[in-house]
């Protein structure tokens, strides 16, 4: 071969190595061809972001994070209390556990920082306004805050709102940093999400996770529905901001009263949409005024639903009405559902309470609801909502029945003491009754909608139910219908 056909293949060579290698580190940084996709699948859809998430949560971080304040409120109707980290629990002679305590706050047990609260908040504007959330200075008498710059002001209380645990608080102070709002109604379940808060008091700590669901009903804390997100709740993170990845303030996070029971892993925020209406009127009136229906409502259920005809599972279900409030005037009773408000279809109970609070007390509704395997309509003077409406002869012969249940007759003593006329007693209860979740104690007050006074009356509607029976049952003074299988 000639010299100069040996340089034209090593060139060639040197051509084509050179190709695969581009080729190769291409493939690398670059989605599929078009031609290697699946069937409806796009290059878009594949293509992988400059920055990892965990890039996004620094940024997040480093950018919101100076706008984000710890509290401490003297006086606080609610007192904090710091649950150590170290030392574990332990026989106080262990070596170990006295060498742990050396490293723990306060006395190792769970301190009572006199009458003091700790929470987060956040500036919602560059003069010191502050959202938190009024658990964290309700009934306090001197606020305090601090900036993540290691500034200290007292706060005055502008306004807080009980039923929406919503406070609204203002520094002296000019050019701060503020966060940047967002809307909640935007959010999924599934979203990552970024709390900064202050756990224990360990200020400026943030906490990532993603949200479980966008809808959850807590009556006796709140008429808004919460966020779930799989995050924990510590002392001190009350007030907290929940951020979306795009660094927008989605929601506040909120306690959860101690009768819920302990949520291991779970923590929930009141939606930025609603905080920020209650924030607007604080602003400008100090106070917030919300419209109230005086009936407590529950999820109407599939079966619940067959029970009472109704043809799909909606509306919302009233269990008890509140004998002197607007629905009792209206002659809305407990078993009625709640269809319309207004323009407003109620497709789910949680609508309900979020769109009466909206409007103002003295405002009359327009309600369709069903009743009696039909609807019918009424019109309603709203009440004003507050705090205690969301805080909320001798014994016949016993009887078990396939249900599972065992009633008699309720003594004169008891119908006083649970403020009723009527109902039967539950003695036992087992298979299909314990499963629904009725316990010994709970007082049955209707079946399918119609009242009961007497043991015979009871097994008598239970006969006639067929193979599911609605229930109004009783128990710790609150009302709810629950369904039972007797087939």
């Amino acid at each position: 071969m000639k010299i100069r056909d040996l340089k034209r293949v090593l060139v060639v060579e040197c051509m084509v190595a050179a190709l695969c290698v581009g080729c190769t580190a291409h493939a690398t940084a670059f989605p599929p061809t078009p031609q290697s996709l699946p069937s409806g699948v796009t290059p878009n859809t594949l293509s992988v972001p400059a920055t990892g998430i965990s890039d996004d949560f620094a940024r997040l971080v480093r950018l919101d994070g100076p706008a984000v304040v710890h509290i401490s409120a003297s006086g606080a109707k609610r007192t904090a209390r710091l649950a150590p980290l170290w030392p574990p629990a332990g026989d106080q002679a262990d070596p170990f556990y006295r060498f742990f305590q050396q490293f723990s706050p306060g006395d190792g047990g769970s301190p009572e920082l006199g009458s003091e609260n700790v929470g987060s908040g956040f500036i919602i504007s560059p003069d010191g306004y502050i959202l938190t959330d009024a658990h964290v200075v309700d009934g306090a008498t001197q606020i305090h805050v601090k900036l993540t710059d290691r500034r200290e002001f007292k706060a005055t209380l502008v306004g807080l709102d009980p039923a929406s645990d919503i406070a609204l608080l203002k520094i002296d102070a000019r050019q701060l940093p503020t966060v940047k709002i967002g809307t909640s109604s935007l959010a999924k379940a599934g979203q990552w999400v970024v709390s900064i808060g202050s756990p224990y008091g360990f200020e400026n700590t943030a906490a990532a996770g993603i949200i479980s669901d966008m809808n959850r009903f807590l009556p006796s804390e709140t008429y808004i529905p919460l966020i779930q997100t799989d995050m924990t709740n510590s002392t001190g993170d009350d007030g907290s901001p929940l951020f979306n990845l795009d660094g927008e303030v989605i929601g506040i996070e909120a306690p959860v009263h101690p009768t819920h029971g302990i949520f291991e892993g779970l923590a929930f925020e009141i939606p930025i949409d609603a905080a920020m209406k209650v924030e607007q009127q604080l602003q400008h009136h100090m106070k917030v005024e919300h419209g109230r229906l005086g009936v407590t409502i529950q999820e109407v259920t599939g079966p619940l639903a067959q029970s009472f005809g109704l043809p799909k599972p909606v509306g919302a279900l009233i269990s008890s009405v509140d004998q002197h409030g607007p629905s009792a005037k209206a002659d809305l009773r407990s078993g009625d559902v709640i269809l319309k408000l207004n323009d407003l279809q109620i497709d789910d109970s949680a609508q309900l309470p979020m769109a009466v609070a909206d409007l103002q007390p003295g405002t009359k509704v327009h309600i369709e609801f069903w009743r009696d395997q039909s609807p019918h309509d009424t019109e309603v003077v709203l009440g004003t909502l507050n705090t205690a409406a969301l805080a909320s002869a001798s014994a016949d012969q016993s009887s078990v029945g396939p249900d599972g249940l065992t009633v008699r007759g309720l003594t004169p003593q008891e119908r006083d003491a649970a403020g009723v006329r009527e109902g039967v007693r539950v003695e036992q209860s087992v298979g299909p009754a314990a499963m629904s979740g009725i316990q010994p104690g709970d007082i049955i007050l209707m079946v399918n909608n119609v009242r009961v006074s007497s043991v015979a009356q009871f097994r008598q509607r239970i006969e006639r139910s067929g193979k599911s029976v609605a229930l109004l049952v009783e128990h710790d003074g609150h009302q709810m219908f629950v369904t039972i299988d007797v087939s």
